[in-house]
């Protein structure tokens, strides 16, 4: 890894928590008796309150550096990260309805799988499709660009270097890829899974990627700016 990108993360969020967040989901699945590991996964259990809190974070995060950044460009890539944030941690919580605790109109629950108030459990393009984009956005992101920026750099387009994430992001692609591995293969030869939910651990990792990206570009982008503008003032 390039000096550089050594500077934008601390080892604690790149490397440690990632780390943590699979040995924790291990010895949960290990240690919990089968009558309480379910409720875990549940709308008010602690996946899902970890998954609202960190995806939310990143909706001002976004927003603040959509303000602050110089270029159109730049502006709406972080501006659209903003709104896709805020969908996500809207549809986490059914947009309050985990929280609060709403009936759910008769006439949306004929058209919501689960009779919630929120769109992902009405159409597959409102919930797979967009997950499935996330999923190799982090891949391609966290796994291939690395990859390509080692071994072969030349393939990456030199107009778009700005939005490439960092190195320092591997170990959480690596947590979105490879539990869901895991359990597929477990599933297919051993008759049984690995993991209660493997959907639920994979969106933890996603969603802590995105939150990584966002933290790694601040760094990156808008420090650099930063530095060139007291650089022309003087």
């Amino acid at each position: 890894m390039k000096g550089a990108e050594s500077r934008t993360l601390p080892v604690f969020l790149w490397g440690v928590v990632p780390l943590a967040i699979i040995l924790i989901q291990i010895f949960i699945e290990m240690l919990t008796p089968p009558a309480y590991i379910a409720p875990m996964h549940t709308e008010g259990g602690p996946h899902e309150a970890l998954q609202f809190i960190i995806i939310s974070l990143c909706v001002p995060l976004a927003a603040y550096m959509a303000c602050k950044v110089e270029g159109l460009y730049l502006k709406l890539w972080l501006g659209a990260c903003a709104l896709g944030c805020f969908y996500i941690a809207g549809e986490e919580v059914s947009w309050g309805q985990h929280i609060f605790g709403w009936v759910t109109p008769e006439f949306w629950s004929a058209v919501n799988d689960q009779n919630e108030t929120n769109l992902h459990n009405t159409s597959s393009w409102l919930d797979q499709k967009p997950r499935l984009l996330l999923f190799l956005g982090c891949v391609v992101g966290g796994i291939v660009i690395p990859a390509l920026r080692r071994w072969k750099p030349e393939s990456l387009p030199a107009k778009f270097v700005a939005l490439y994430p960092s190195d320092l992001l591997l170990p959480a692609a690596l947590g979105v890829l490879l539990p869901y591995t895991v359990q597929e293969i477990a599933e297919h030869f051993y008759n049984g899974g690995v993991f209660h939910r493997v959907s639920e651990v994979q969106e933890l990792y996603i969603y802590y990627f995105i939150f990584l990206y966002l933290i790694d570009f601040k760094s990156r982008i808008l420090s650099r700016e930063s530095y060139e503008k007291q650089q022309l003032q003087h």
